[in-house]
């Protein structure tokens, strides 16, 4: 399995494409873009590239922990996610942890003999890592009760309504939540995320992590993010919408059937997963193509839910590819 998605430009450059007539749904962004006041946060910022910025980012991990109910200590930024996951896999040993499968292709390549398990048959001993909601179906699961060693993937969670665990961290050492800030507000170029747990842990593990991983135009453009909650409500709404739409839409085609998702993605189950990914891809549009992934026992794509007018190109593409099928 290919770890990740979002491979657009490397595609475009490979096929002399130019990348903004593609359709990339092989990555899950906001199809909103970037809030509107990032462009001049950045602008605004530029000055600042010619210094160093602060080695632990305490203002963005400030402004995070204001958001996710904990301490700032208790939190620590990091260059996206998968960075903070590699980090993290340098801290606990492959025999110490177990991956509730499905889940994101990085926790593999960071765990790659790590033990594999659904979530309903994990064995009791070991870190559980768990994605909630799940990449690649989409499915959220209520983990508040559980009262084992946990690192809880919410890449996907500001997408829902449901609750955070990284409040619970103020009590609880056995727990780490981690946080992308790229995917709800479409700043993947930037790299940024964090990892949130008990203030003691997240001591230990900042003595080990190396300084400056968020530079001084990704910090800005969080803050702005972070300070316009219109955006945010917006977002969660549009991608409702959005999801059930598209949903309904390819449910409805032959040979296609839609996993239920509180995620900015659906997972469509399909026969000849590849076939279609490269049919797709000949009229410029990025699939993700997920057969094969622990985990699952079937054929299927994940796809991003993305405008209207991009949901009805996929659904018209996804007809056409049927019917010469």
């Amino acid at each position: 399995m290919t770890p990740h998605g979002g491979n657009l430009f490397a595609i475009c450059r490979e096929r002399g494409w130019d990348w903004r007539e593609v359709l990339d749904l092989s990555a899950s962004i906001n199809p909103l873009g970037p809030p509107p006041g990032v462009r001049e946060a950045i602008v605004a910022s530029l000055d600042r590239i010619a210094h160093y910025p602060e080695r632990q980012a305490g203002r963005l991990s400030a402004r995070l922990a204001e958001a996710w109910g904990v301490e700032p200590d208790q939190v620590l930024a990091g260059n996206g996610a998968t960075d903070l996951i590699h980090f993290l896999a340098r801290e606990w040993s492959e025999e110490n942890v177990v991956l509730a499968v499905p889940t994101f292709g990085e926790f593999h390549r960071a765990w790659p003999r790590a033990r594999q398990a659904r979530l309903e048959d994990l064995p009791p001993d070991g870190l559980a890592v768990v994605a909630t909601p799940n990449n690649p179906t989409g499915e959220w699961h209520d983990l508040r009760r559980w009262d084992r060693p946990l690192l809880a993937d919410e890449s996907f969670l500001d997408f829902t309504q449901r609750p955070s665990l990284a409040p619970l961290t103020r009590c609880r050492r056995d727990l780490l939540v981690l946080r992308s800030l790229t995917k709800f507000y479409a700043l993947p170029g930037l790299r940024v995320g964090a990892v949130v747990g008990h203030s003691e842990v997240v001591a230990r593990l900042r003595q080990r992590r190396e300084p400056w991983q968020v530079n001084v135009l990704a910090e800005e453009a969080v803050l702005a993010a972070l300070a316009d909650r219109e955006y945010a409500e917006r977002s969660r709404a549009l991608v409702a919408c959005e999801r059930a739409w598209l949903a309904e839409a390819l449910g409805q085609l032959r040979g296609v059937q839609v996993a239920p998702s509180e995620a900015n993605f659906l997972l469509v189950y399909v026969a000849e997963a590849a076939r279609m990914c490269r049919w797709f891809l000949e009229r410029k549009v990025i699939l993700r193509d997920c057969t094969g992934w622990p985990g699952l026992q079937r054929e299927a794509v994940r796809l991003a839910v993305r405008t209207r007018a991009e949901n009805c190109r996929v659904v018209s593409t996804m007809q056409e590819y049927l019917c010469a099928a």
